[in-house]
């Protein structure tokens, strides 16, 4: 999918400029061509000669190089590539992408240019955490910037958590991905996502702790490939994901109904955090408090929705893949799920409170197929969803 594309590769200032020269590596052994910048601060970390060696290409380093704005101005760099890759994206580089900044080549190459850019963070998780940080990056993505990672793990400042570069091959799969845009032209794909709320009373309801952003985010994946995505949710915390159809419910009951109508598709994601329960008798007006005396529910269980399309006889989607939330013993736990409800992938996670996944804006998953398990680095959700896209496409379009 990368041969023969033109790829801009702006590495900017941090310890991770050193992955910069793999990525490289693998750009071109996929049979791209890379067109290298350094800033000035990623010179301190790696060297024109061996970015230059690496790329088969002259390095451009200098706004004001008379040789090389003779030969190709600044602004003709800047729209002559397929992509635009930035790794690492520093928080300093960042900002001056958020705010407009062009003093010097790289931040007026992305300035400048009309072609898409993917970048891959990297920082200390203070400066990721930092609310300007924030801001800068909810403007990038406003603006359509993509993002890979960061990922979330110890730091080369002795630190842990979110600020890590996103590793090379899921930097080369986002590349991919962008190429593969309409791979998934004509696949219809159903997905879940949100609680469902199982009505006690009028007032109360029994539900599950999902944001929905999870659910979204991989909805939002799918369509930007072309996929025809069908997305049934239930009270979600986010909005749902533009260019979807968008069926809104509230119980399991109408979530069920609601995936079966959407019937037949290529594939089913079943993101949605449905509740195993439900009151077998909701009261019909605001159940009352009464002194030394507490009400006495009895329980239903409520439709198996992955189970009972995972098990269709006729009619069944070609890939099925459930989400398994578990506290403990994630792997066995999951397993044993996929092979209970008989769909083809499980997408496990432990949201156990100290993770901070449930509700989060991360997550670490363990994708469970017939070929085992694999254990993906804690990345934020919608990294997630767009490297389970990728493999969505990969087993729809064989």
């Amino acid at each position: 999918m990368l041969a023969s594309k033109r790829i801009l590769l702006i590495i900017g200032g941090g310890i991770a400029a050193y992955k910069s020269l793999d990525l490289i590596r693998r750009l071109k052994g996929l049979g791209a061509e890379v067109t290298p910048v350094l800033t000035r601060a990623a010179e301190e970390f790696v060297t024109p000669l061996s970015v230059a060696a690496l790329a088969g290409a002259p390095v451009h380093r200098d706004l004001f190089d008379l040789t090389t704005e003779a030969e190709m101005g600044h602004i003709q760099l800047s729209r002559s590539a397929d992509l635009i890759v930035v790794a690492p994206a520093t928080a300093d580089l960042m900002a001056k992408m958020a705010q407009g900044h062009a003093n010097d080549l790289a931040s007026t190459l992305l300035l400048a240019t009309d072609t898409p850019v993917l970048i891959a963070p990297a920082m200390n998780v203070r400066m990721w955490e930092h609310p300007a940080t924030q801001r800068n990056i909810a403007q990038l993505k406003s603006d359509g910037i993509r993002f890979v990672g960061p990922d979330a793990g110890e730091m080369a400042c002795g630190e842990f958590g979110a600020g890590r570069m996103a590793e090379v091959p899921d930097i080369l799969m986002a590349a991919e991905t962008y190429f593969e845009a309409g791979v998934l032209q004509g696949k219809r794909i159903i997905v879940t996502s949100g609680p469902t709320h199982e009505p006690i009373d009028p007032v109360r309801y029994i539900a599950n702790r999902s944001s929905g952003a999870q659910g979204t985010a991989i909805a939002a994946a799918l369509a930007a490939l072309g996929a025809e995505v069908v997305f049934v949710t239930g009270p979600a915390d986010v909005p749902p994901p533009p260019h979807v159809e968008v069926v809104r419910v509230e119980t399991a009951a109408q979530m069920k109904e609601a995936v079966e109508s959407a019937l037949p598709a290529d594939a089913a994601v079943f993101a949605a955090a449905v509740a195993d329960w439900r009151v077998a008798s909701a009261s019909a007006s605001k159940i009352k408090k009464k002194d030394g005396a507490l009400p006495v529910l009895e329980f239903s269980e409520n439709p198996d929705i992955l189970a009972g399309v995972s098990q269709m006889a006729q009619g069944r989607p070609k890939l099925v893949v459930g989400f398994a939330a578990e506290t403990d013993d994630v792997v066995a736990h999951a397993t044993a799920k996929r092979e209970r409800k008989g769909c083809d992938w499980i997408v496990a996670n432990d949201v156990r409170p100290e993770t901070g996944i449930m509700g989060g804006s991360e997550n670490a998953v363990v994708l469970i197929s017939g070929d085992g398990a694999e254990s993906w680095p804690r990345m934020g959700k919608g990294a997630v969803a767009e490297k389970l896209a990728a493999r969505i496409a990969e087993a729809l379009v064989q």
